[in-house]
This record gives C-alpha cells, structure tokens and sequence, in this order.
C-alpha cells in the first residue's frame, strides 16, 4: 500500500470546551495519513487515479467554517469520517495539534479509520 501525508495543514476552527474557549478560531495543526494504492497514477501520470492532496487541503481549511466541538478527539474523528466518505482511501489516519498548555509545546490527539 502507498501512502500519501499532509503534514501539519494549519486550520483555525472554533474547538474547546467551554464556551469561551470555542467563541472564536484558534490555530491547529492537522496531520493526515491516506493510505491509498496509487500505483496506476505512478504509470499514468494522472491525478484522476490518485488522491488529489490539494483537494483534501482545501477541503480540510473549509472544514471548520460554521461549526464548532468541544474535544479534538471528536473533531478528529469527524475528519476521519469525512475524508474517508470524500476520497475514499483505504486507512486514514488523523493527528489533531492544539496549543492549549502553554508549558507544553502542544497536546495531540490521533486515530485510524478503516474503509468498510
């Protein structure tokens, strides 16, 4: 299997658990794995037989438009879930960075998802 990573992607969404906290966007870092057989696109030469990473980048810094969450972890998971449904990779993994300790350099969270 291959893989294709975005390391990362900075994306400001509104996350946190109080409210205060997810009244207005803060900086994440977004790290995303895609496993994904692109042999075919390494023989031909088109981005049609791959995941186009671009399209995935700008679908991710849309992603928090309007809405909000309270843990990374669930935000995570809504990654996984949609990223999965939209390009369809075999294995998706997602790693969260947020900068809320500020005696640490950040706190992650991560997780796999599996296409069924």
């Amino acid at each position: 299997m291959s893989r294709i990573s975005i390391v990362d992607l900075e994306v400001n969404y509104c996350v946190g658990v109080t409210d205060e906290e997810r009244s207005k966007p803060q900086r994440l870092l977004l790290t995303l794995d895609l496993d994904y057989d692109f042999s075919s696109a390494s023989l031909s030469d088109r981005i049609e037989k791959t995941i186009n990473y671009q399209t995935v980048a700008e679908r991710l810094l849309k992603f928090g438009d309007g809405r909000n969450w309270k843990l990374i972890e669930k935000l995570a998971a809504n990654i996984a879930d949609t990223i999965l449904a939209e390009f369809r990779p075999q294995v998706i993994t997602v790693e969260v960075k947020k900068f809320s300790i500020p005696q640490t350099r950040y706190v992650s969270v991560s997780l796999a998802r599996t296409r069924s």
